[in-house]
């Protein structure tokens, strides 16, 4: 199957996200903590790019495909989904929030997928992304690179200067994920009221 260059960057997104998976999930006698907090953000925010340019180049060239609308959120929540079950794994300090907030993305995007699925095939409207879902988006990737490498510039800073002392405290991390779980239930809130008028329950 030929696909264009958007597509092409929609699978790329894909195949990354098992990769952050393994290098995450190594052991750290095999990759060391913070060489793979590194990595798992390097690696996800390059996949975070891909989301920015497969979107923009496919509005700018005219090359949207039906293709293209199905896997780009399919890649989109991949990407998050699989990079919380990786934090959910390595940071202990964070996990009971993290089981919070795994339960919200998930919980919010099946809704909103869902009623997209039955707006769609039932009242032929698409159901675009508006800003409060982008933002909800953007939100996502700031907090789960906070999380990668929040730790690491701690760790750099005790290097610098000598230090021996180490925290779970991570004021950033917790902070952006309090206001990606925010983001993410006021998103799913917006949509719901938005297209509830569409779903008929006689129907």
């Amino acid at each position: 199957m030929k696909m264009n260059l958007p597509n092409k960057l929609s699978v790329l997104r894909l195949c990354l996200v098992p990769v952050i998976i393994i290098v995450g999930m190594l052991p750290e006698s095999i990759l060391p903590f913070y060489i793979s907090c590194i990595i798992c953000a390097i690696l996800f925010i390059g996949t975070s790019i891909t989301d920015m340019l497969d979107g923009k180049i496919a509005r700018k060239y005219n090359l949207i495909t039906d293709f293209g609308k199905f896997l780009d959120p399919v890649a989109d929540k991949f990407m998050v989904i699989g990079a919380m079950f990786v934090i959910l794994y390595k940071f202990a300090n964070l996990r009971t929030i993290m089981i919070f907030a795994l339960i919200v993305v998930v919980f919010r995007e099946l809704a909103v997928t869902s009623m997209r699925l039955v707006v769609s095939t039932g009242s032929n409207i698409v159901i675009a992304a508006n800003n409060l879902g982008k933002i909800k988006t953007v939100s996502q990737i700031v907090a789960i690179c906070s999380v990668f490498i929040e730790p690491v510039l701690q760790w750099i800073v005790r290097i610098i200067f000598n230090a021996d002392w180490r925290t779970d405290i991570v004021p950033i991390t917790w902070a952006s994920i309090a206001f990606m779980m925010f983001m993410t239930v006021w998103s799913g809130i917006n949509y719901i009221m938005a297209y509830w008028k569409y779903l008929d329950p006689e129907k």
